[in-house]
């Protein structure tokens, strides 16, 4: 079913959202739909067995208010009653959250759909551009954001509507263009033999990059966390972790370009994450438009799209109260990812 102002399936206030990603937790409670979003201390997935005694922890004990819905966006495919997460021990199962922690319904949505959903409204102010190009108003966009994985979703225009889709982009594949791809890529950590997208952009991917570089250059990698890295790599003491962050931007723009092609996102394609924010001082900004525009016979084409840098930390929060708040604009297709109470049918 699609959930429409007008239609019986419009979400029932309070509503508490959540970004759950593979390492990270977000929630907010929605009041009413003219309130803004009230946002809770980011929390660790692993410090919790599992997503009802963080929620029980985080929101309930801290509030008196009972949310009636809960809208929560996970880092996984949606896939019967029990969800797991890609990257987590979490398992999400909404049946019990409307059974134990009282909620009236349940509404699950993949990660990088809240993404999705906060691109459509995304102020000036919560958005870098990177290079040039002009974004069209109501044109296809695309989101991705290197983390504890690559998320990846598309927001298309029709009929009045934006319309989320949502994949499991992060795992195309990604091979070697240049002479000097061609010295890291057998030192590349493959998953049978295949290297994805993943396997490079996202926060292992980098420590991945960046020990295959020191490898090549048969030299040692100290470094074992993407945050070492990046502090390497802006401290400007290490050469090969400089390396690896310029390619890792280099690399995304160009699954990045490769995106803008698949959905013609003449709206922009958005960069979203944690990590990439913590990269974007250290890299070379041209390199990365160059390498997004890469794309022959289609470079002009490519000139025009603009590529973004999400600077609003809590951009798929904001995506989903935007969604609670305004449903009717949206073509969000729920069927199988909504679950109510018996009590709220009768």
């Amino acid at each position: 079913m699609t959930v429409t102002l007008e239609s019986p399936d419009a979400l029932r206030f309070p509503v508490l959202v959540g970004d759950i990603g593979g390492t990270n937790a977000r929630f907010a409670l929605i009041l009413d739909s003219n309130a803004e979003p009230r946002a809770f201390p980011t929390i660790a997935t692993a410090d919790f067995p599992n997503i009802d005694e963080a929620i029980q922890a985080c929101v309930l004990d801290r509030t008196s208010v009972q949310p009636r819905t809960a809208v929560l966006a996970v880092a996984g495919p949606i896939d019967g009653e029990d969800i797991d997460l890609t990257n987590s021990a979490w398992v999400v199962r909404p049946q019990r959250l409307i059974n134990d922690l009282g909620f009236d319904e349940v509404v699950i949505l993949n990660d990088f759909e809240a993404q999705a959903l906060a691109v459509s409204a995304l102020s000036p102010s919560g958005r870098a551009a990177i290079g040039g190009g002009t974004a069209r108003e109501n044109a296809s966009r695309v989101v991705l954001g290197p983390g504890t994985g690559l998320g990846v979703a598309g927001l298309v225009r029709s009929r009045h509507l934006w319309i989320p889709v949502a994949g499991e982009g992060g795992h195309v594949d990604l091979g070697p263009r240049t002479e000097r791809d061609l010295e890291i890529w057998p030192h590349l950590e493959a998953i049978e033999g295949r290297i994805s997208a993943e396997q490079i952009l996202c926060g292992r991917g980098l420590v991945n990059l960046y020990r295959a570089i020191s490898l090549s250059n048969g030299a040692d990698h100290p470094y074992t966390t993407p945050a070492e890295i990046t502090d390497a790599a802006r401290g400007g003491g290490d050469a090969a972790a400089a390396e690896a962050v310029q390619l890792f931007a280099i690399y995304l723009a160009r699954v990045a370009g490769d995106l803008a092609l698949v959905f013609m996102a003449r709206g922009g394609v958005y960069i979203g994450g944690g990590i990439f924010r913590h990269v974007l001082p250290a890299i070379s900004v041209s390199q990365m438009r160059a390498a997004f525009e890469d794309k022959a016979p289609h470079t002009e084409l490519m000139r025009d799209i603009p590529l973004f840098a999400i600077t609003e930390p809590l951009a798929a929060l904001s995506g989903l109260a935007f969604y609670a708040h305004n449903p009717r604009h949206f073509g969000l297709e729920t069927q199988g990812r909504r679950w109510i109470s018996e009590r709220s049918k009768r």
